[in-house]
């Protein structure tokens, strides 16, 4: 029986051992991501707000019910004087009167309806453009959030591919060290030799120490992004090289900046101040309001108000409201000015982003095509790294060379194999920002 307990508990923390790992392309990881992550999520309640908010300003201006059910008790009824010769008295004095019922009841339902408000109808076109505004921000949000996946992805396999090349230089720093000591322990080696390869082994056995650490770090980095749990085991499925692909597609003559999600946002805001200036104009406009009235009031001296057999007294009202703006003593002047003062910032803003626009897509632009141009040259110093320190190698092996000189080799190889990851991060990164300048992608409806 304990055996059986046992094996049940291993099957069962493997189960979820394996439930808690996950694989992901780099496209998955987006995808998941739109669904998941932390801001995409609020992004999406801040549309359900303005879905609300839309309704909200458009029941305003449809029929509203209130009612009112009121009770008074009166503990003391108040007392009023009434000249004594009314009924009867002598002249010149008064008589104490007390009106009315202790007890008094009454219930009344009234109907409100906008017939004619400027303002209104201004606001169910500002609550429109609210919500536009909110979808905008949310594709924005989706755009950033793709771009940190993209970062944060491409990040992990550079560190997993450093850590593969530090890996593959000890490994060959390890042998030629070993090789070397035991040449030195022979009598036929400088101890100096032997003090050079230890150097550069401490140093990559260093590096790499570095390099996992990193791993761990950016790994978490990528759960964040893509709204897992940060201690989630997570697996890559895309290599590094199917993604360090120049995006040459993305070059453009005349790049179409409205699809830019900060044009759409500038124009939103324009939009907002011209609805604000024609809702200072409408303010001039009369409104009219229409009203219907009925309730049922009772009076009684003891609270028997449940008792059918008593009576209740209807009523019922039927009006209209017009309220027109006279005279504001140039307030409402004032803030009509200041609406298209502000309206006037809003267009200078507007074009002034334009520009922004067209210049983030020519850096982005220059950035790409210098990654493009660094991983290749890049690529052919590395090969020309490798044979150097291969030649180094050789000549070391046979006296011709010091350790210094292949040191220096060796020193020269790593920082091209550095300068190659650091390039084929730049191209994916720099491809990244172009394609979200240019709201390329369209990851936003797979599911």
């Amino acid at each position: 029986m304990t055996r059986i307990l046992i094996i049940l508990l291993l099957l069962t923390g493997f189960t979820i051992q394996a439930q808690d790992k996950k694989s992901f392309s780099l496209e998955e990881a987006i995808v998941f991501a739109l669904d998941n992550n932390k801001n995409a999520i609020n992004s999406r309640r801040d549309i359900a707000i303005a879905i609300k908010q839309k309704w909200e300003t458009t029941a305003s201006g449809l029929p509203q019910i209130n009612g009112v059910i009121d009770y008074q008790n009166q503990l003391k009824q108040p007392t009023a004087f009434i000249p004594a010769e009314f009924f009867g008295g002598e002249p010149g004095t008064f008589a104490p009167v007390v009106f009315g019922t202790q007890q008094n009841a009454s219930a009344t339902a009234t109907l409100t309806q906008l017939i004619f408000d400027g303002s209104y109808l201004v606001g169910l076109q500002a609550a429109k453009a609210f919500l536009d505004f909110s979808e905008n921000s949310n594709e924005k949000t989706q755009l950033e959030i793709r771009k940190g996946v993209i970062n944060a992805y491409g990040s992990v396999l550079i560190t997993r591919e450093n850590i593969t090349i530090l890996n593959n230089n000890i490994a060959t720093v390890k042998k030629n060290l070993d090789e070397t000591r035991i040449i030195f322990e022979n009598g036929l080696a400088e101890e100096e030799d032997v003090e050079q390869l230890q150097i550069t082994y401490s140093q990559l056995l260093n590096q790499k120490i570095n390099a996992e650490r990193l791993e761990d770090i950016a790994i978490q980095m990528l759960n964040l992004a893509i709204g897992l749990d940060i201690s989630t085991e997570t697996q890559l499925t895309d290599s590094l090289t199917s993604l360090a692909k120049p995006g040459l597609g993305l070059f453009q003559d005349n790049p179409e900046i409205e699809k830019n999600v900060d044009y759409k946002i500038a124009y939103n805001l324009t939009e907002q101040r011209s609805l604000e200036l024609k809702l200072e104009r409408s303010k001039a406009l009369p409104s009219l309001r229409g009203f219907i009235n009925v309730g049922t009031a009772a009076g009684r001296d003891t609270f028997d108000f449940f008792d059918s057999d008593q009576r209740y007294f209807a009523s019922s009202i039927f009006g209209l409201t017009l309220d027109v703006p006279l005279f504001s003593s140039g307030a409402r002047s004032a803030r009509t000015q200041k609406a298209k003062i502000a309206l006037e910032q809003a267009e200078t803003d507007f074009e002034y982003a334009q520009e922004q626009i067209r210049l983030a897509y020519e850096q982005a632009k220059s950035q790409h095509q210098l990654a493009i141009d660094n991983l290749e040259v890049f690529k052919s110093n590395l090969s020309l790294a490798e044979r150097i320190e291969q030649k180094n190698q050789i000549k070391f092996k046979e006296g011709i060379a010091s350790s210094f000189e292949l040191r220096q080799a060796q020193t020269q190889l790593y920082a091209a194999q550095n300068s190659v990851l650091e390039a084929m991060l730049a191209m994916i990164n720099s491809k990244a920002e172009l394609e979200t300048v240019l709201n390329t992608p369209d990851y936003r409806n797979k599911k």
